[in-house]
């Protein structure tokens, strides 16, 4: 279990995160006590389901290992970036003549592997990354560590329903391009000069099947030894840099 060392990750108490919820503050997770009652209770989780927060019940025993505080049966996790909108940065590439290239995650859970996708893709000139509000690697400290600072310099854009906005995507001409070892076709063998959206999954689960059905393409990366696959850090470095070789050799961009 991940242990929190520093006290400006995460507060504690009902009121408290009240307050850090009404004030807009980037929540990634709020841990409840099982079984957790009273008036107050219920106007911080009438508050959590208002704003979509994240949040998740655990036994009280896990809520003391985060702190020794008077958590009051509630910790929450505050991010370490602020959280952007697709429906408002995707307008804004347009209005700024950009190709707009753009990367969404789905149930990227690991920090280390959330914060070297972010460098790679703030290197290969990522205009905006997309991740889900549930089964999200938690955007703290050591995830803009590892990304050297990339979290802060590109735009992440955190949303409840991705099935939406695949479709807004798709409405404001994004094609959408998934890299799965379920791909019909190798990766080098496409065009990247159109708007796009690169889909990556997770390397135990992949890219959801309902995510996938709405994609333009599927392309895979070969294998050619014995491991079956490539951590997803560095196979989404793979795409990524193809797409921006593919852009500095074409005259659309």
């Amino acid at each position: 279990m991940q242990q929190y060392k520093k006290n400006n990750d995460l507060i504690y108490g009902i009121r408290p995160v009240m307050e850090a919820i009404n004030n807009n503050k980037d929540i990634d997770k709020i841990i409840l006590q099982k079984g957790a009652r009273g008036d107050n209770f219920k106007e911080l989780f009438q508050l959590i389901r208002q704003y979509n927060i994240p949040f998740q019940y655990v036994p009280a025993e896990r809520l003391s290992r985060y702190t020794r505080g008077n958590h009051q049966g509630v910790v929450c996790f505050m991010s370490s970036v602020v959280y952007q909108n697709i429906y408002d940065v995707l307008p804004l590439l347009y209005e700024e003549g950009k190709t707009p290239f753009l990367l969404l995650l789905d149930k990227i859970t690991d920090v280390r592997n959330m914060g070297a996708i972010a460098r790679s893709a703030a290197c290969a000139g990522v205009d905006a990354i997309i991740v889900p509000s549930k089964h999200s690697s938690q955007l703290n400290e050591d995830a803009v560590k590892t990304s050297a600072g990339a979290l802060h310099a590109i735009p992440v854009c955190r949303h409840d329903k991705l099935q939406d906005v695949l479709i807004y995507l798709k409405e404001c001409g994004i094609e959408l391009i998934a890299c799965t070892e379920k791909g019909d076709s190798l990766f080098y063998q496409h065009e990247y000069s159109n708007p796009l959206c690169i889909l990556m999954g997770s390397e135990d689960e992949g890219i959801s099947e309902q995510y996938l059905s709405l994609c333009d393409k599927q392309v895979r990366i070969p294998i050619a030894g014995a491991i079956p696959s490539l951590n997803v850090s560095v196979a989404t470095g793979i795409i990524l840099f193809e797409v921006l070789k593919n852009r500095l050799s074409s005259p659309i961009v």
